[in-house]
C-alpha cells in the first residue's frame, strides 16, 4: 500500500475518533505556532482501529506539541499550558499536556539520562521517538485539512510493527515495546 493509501487511512480513523476530533478543532482555534497533536492519542486509535479495540482504549493523555523559539522560559509555556487548559472542558482539561517542543532540551536529559539536541520544529520531534510507529503527528488546518507528519512513513503502523528508531538506539524502545505489547499483545517487536 502506499503512503498516500496510508495517510487517507490514517485521516479517516482520526477523523472517526469525535473525542480526537474535539482536541484537533480547540487546539486549531488557539492557534499556537507551529502546533500538532502527536504520540499515543494518534497512533493509538490506529492499532485500536486494527485490533478491533475502542477508539479511546488506552489513551491516557492527548500531547499537543508547539513551537515557540521567542521566549523558552518555562514562565511562558505555563501560560501556554494555563490558556490550554481554559479553552477545554473536563475531562479534557486534565487530558491535553501541552509542552514547547524549543524547551524540550531544556529539560529532556535531566528526566531521561540522554542527551537532547535542541530542535528546529514541532514535527522534527518525531524523529527523535524511540520507535517508528509511534512518530506520527496529525495537525488540523484552517481549511480542515488534516496535515499528516511520519518522518519514518506509516508502514510499520499499519503493520502492527514496532521498530526501533535507526538514529535513537537507547533503552526506552524495550521499555516502549513492553509496554505497548502488554495493551497491544497482536504486535510485533523488531530487535535492533
Amino acid at each position: 500500500m502506499s503512503q498516500a493509501d496510508l495517510e487517507a487511512r490514517l485521516a479517516a480513523i482520526v477523523r472517526g475518533s469525535p473525542t480526537l476530533m474535539t482536541v484537533m478543532e480547540t487546539a486549531r482555534a488557539l492557534a499556537l505556532p507551529d502546533w500538532m497533536i502527536f504520540s499515543g492519542a494518534i497512533y493509538q486509535r490506529v492499532l485500536n482501529h486494527l485490533t478491533g479495540r475502542a477508539p479511546d482504549y488506552g489513551i491516557k493523555d492527548y500531547d499537543l506539541g508547539y513551537f515557540d523559539a521567542s521566549d523558552t522560559s518555562y514562565e511562558a509555556e505555563d501560560l501556554v499550558i494555563r490558556r490550554v487548559a481554559a479553552a477545554f472542558a473536563p475531562p479534557l482539561r486534565e487530558l491535553v499536556e501541552v509542552r514547547n517542543q524549543a524547551r524540550v532540551h531544556l529539560w529532556f536529559e535531566g528526566k531521561f539520562g540522554e542527551p537532547y539536541a535542541p530542535l528546529t520544529s514541532t514535527a522534527e520531534a518525531l524523529g527523535r521517538f524511540t520507535t517508528v510507529a509511534f512518530a506520527v503527528g496529525v495537525r488540523l488546518e484552517p481549511d480542515d485539512r488534516l496535515t499528516i507528519v511520519a518522518p519514518f512513513g506509516l508502514d510499520d503502523l499499519f503493520a502492527l510493527r514496532l521498530t526501533p528508531n535507526p538514529s535513537r538506539q537507547t533503552e526506552g524502545f524495550a521499555r516502549t515495546a513492553a509496554s505497548a505489547t502488554a495493551r497491544w499483545p497482536e504486535l510485533t517487536v523488531a530487535r535492533a
